[in-house]
């Protein structure tokens, strides 16, 4: 197996993965580290502050002689370390890869095939990091310059550290796509119209949308069970059955679409009154009312889900039909 590395340029580089899984994973860039450095530097500074606080207190609770010149070097160097080389690798390595900022900016550190960072690959970074990039104790600024030009050019983002301890940082947060919308069938418009739907929750509207969306995934007869067992419930919940002859699936799109357009209709509402109060800040154009399609064609938007085709000269009864011909989702008529 491979893991799947998308570089800017769109180009996959396959890496290996010792536990044979295959993951696809985004190189974090500069800007997100970046701002995970000024995270992390601002955390680093608040700890050497809190040691020099101790250090302070210590030498003023020695004996007269003995917290001498030699004692404040030595207290600098040791704190130097603990700050800049025992604290990051310490914290990479406890939280697998993840330090305060980069936890914040959704980051990680992984070693080059994909897996999780050790105590060595902590260790590495962190070294190459203290002596040439942060705080650069090898001839600043030189080194600062050399090491964003080699982030800059590496495809998967990789700065000095990574390219010596054999890591990369991923981003763990992937952008959320539009969830699917279920759409009213045109039949039922009416029907739903007249619903009561002030007793259906959150919880089983979302368990509803969350079958739909997935439908095409499950396979018989867990399929039709789970569509099934959610229109009794949501039927229960609302007091009304659907017309007869009406498949499971029809019935908890159709629920759902008229929750979803009720939802809209209040919320233009009050962006309207919104408007009329603080012109400008009603935003109406993010809030139109939902409206019926009226060329609603489930199979030709979104197949897998409804898989239903609208076609002249098809009866009620063959409409909800899938093009095999056999009631989708294994919704029984209800």
């Amino acid at each position: 197996m491979t893991v799947a590395v998308t570089t800017p340029g769109g180009r996959d580089e396959p890496l290996v993965n010792g536990e044979a899984v295959q993951v696809d994973v985004r190189p974090a860039r500069v800007g997100s580290r970046g701002l995970a450095l000024i995270i992390d530097i601002a955390v680093q500074l608040l700890f050497a502050l809190l040691l020099i606080m101790v250090i302070g207190i210590v030498s003023q609770a020695l004996p007269p002689g003995v917290a001498d010149q030699a004692f404040i070097q030595a207290s600098t160097t040791i704190a130097t370390i603990v700050v800049f080389i025992a604290y990051p690798t310490i914290a990479e390595t406890m939280t697998n890869g993840r330090s305060p900022g980069k936890r914040a900016m959704g980051l990680r550190v992984v070693r080059a095939d994909g897996g999780p960072i050790r105590l060595r690959h902590a260790l590495t970074r962190t070294l190459v990091g203290a002596a040439v990039e942060w705080p650069g104790l090898l001839f600043p600024p030189l080194t600062w310059a050399v090491a964003l030009t080699t982030m800059l050019a590496s495809p998967q983002g990789r700065r000095l550290g990574d390219q010596a301890a054999g890591t990369f940082v991923i981003h763990e947060r992937s952008p959320a796509p539009w969830g699917w919308v279920p759409s009213m069938p045109p039949q039922l418009a009416g029907w739903a119209a007249a619903l009561d739907l002030s007793g259906l929750d959150d919880q089983l509207a979302l368990a509803a949308r969350h079958y739909l969306a997935r439908s095409a995934e499950i396979r018989q007869p867990q399929n039709g069970r789970f569509a099934r067992e959610l229109a009794q419930e949501i039927a229960e919940k609302i007091a009304q059955q659907p017309p007869p002859g009406t498949p499971d699936w029809a019935f908890l799109s159709a629920v759902l679409a008229e929750r979803r357009r009720r939802a809209g209709d209040r919320v233009h509402t009050t962006r309207a009154l919104t408007q009329r109060i603080w012109p400008g800040f009603g935003r109406l154009s993010w809030a139109q009312p939902v409206t019926a399609d009226p060329t609603w064609d489930p199979a030709g938007s979104n197949r897998p889900i409804l898989g239903v085709v609208m076609e002249e000269g098809v009866t009620s009864a063959q409409a909800w039909q899938s093009p095999a011909g056999q009631d989708h989702a294994g919704g029984s008529g209800r």
